[in-house]
């Protein structure tokens, strides 16, 4: 009878151990990550900082899932789905993160080039599209998907944070040409009527671009002035958590990793 009682034991220890582990991953708060190929890169030599970030925060405590995916708008991620699956898994106590603003600069129209452009702005006005298989579309501004995202987040007791898009490796008069009358700017009213945090990406790595001069900023770009490689991408990243730790009070500074 004992024996049976030890193989009983030692049958349910390792499942016990199993389910423990489960409970913890759903337990534990998730950083989500979305934006376009400077978030996520899968080609061979270049990297999108989402994929780096886990690196600076403590994974024994925070998910961190970069949902990013390379080519997209706040408008294609939108109609493509990409955002309902998001939706599908976030719980209170997570945090999003979201950096757009690259691919939308296109007219909006039913052309493969105006697939996934948007209105400038942060607006309220529209525009409908009606595709060859009659299917109609309502396309909106650049801040009216920002503001959806943010809002359909905190409508699931998450955190939504707001990021301005990664400079480009363009150069004005020794200056790193800003976003800060367009997406970027866009991107922190947007931050600002929400309520959310807003990190000014596009100024703190355009910063370091200048510290760095165009030579060795060059080298971190492979083949155009937007996708960097994964060196790049890491310092995008840290920019990221540097923005982050402005506001010291902000609740996903908790999980940054400590140095």
């Amino acid at each position: 009878m004992m024996i049976l009682q030890k193989k009983t034991v030692w049958f349910f220890v390792p499942l016990l151990l199993v389910m423990a582990f489960g409970f913890n991953q759903k337990k534990k708060p998730t950083l989500y990550v979305i934006g376009d190929s400077t978030v996520r890169n899968t080609n061979e030599g270049y990297g999108g900082w989402g994929s780096y970030v886990h690196e600076l925060f403590d994974t024994t405590k925070i998910n961190v899932s970069n949902q990013a995916m390379a080519g997209r708008s706040t408008r294609t991620f939108v109609k493509e789905g990409r955002w309902d699956r998001v939706m599908e898994t976030l719980k209170p106590g997570d945090f999003v993160i979201m950096q757009f603003g690259h691919n939308e600069g296109s007219v909006p129209d039913t052309s493969r080039a105006g697939y996934r452009g948007v209105l400038r702005g942060t607006g309220e006005e529209t525009k409908e599209l009606t595709w060859k298989n009659g299917e109609k579309e309502i396309v909106h501004t650049y801040g009216w998907y920002l503001s959806k995202f943010v809002k359909d987040a905190k409508s699931k007791g998450a955190t939504p944070i707001i990021a301005s898009m990664i400079p480009r490796n363009q150069w004005k008069e020794g200056k790193v040409v800003r976003a800060d009358d367009s997406f970027g700017k866009w991107a922190r009213e947007v931050a600002e009527a929400e309520g959310v945090y807003f990190i000014n990406l596009n100024e703190i790595t355009a910063e370091k671009y200048e510290e760095f001069g165009p030579e060795k900023v060059k080298a971190l770009f492979p083949t155009d002035h937007t996708h960097t490689n994964p060196e790049g991408a890491r310092i995008n990243a840290a920019s990221v958590v540097e923005g982050l730790q402005k506001n010291k009070k902000h609740p996903l500074n908790k999980y940054v990793r400590k140095s």
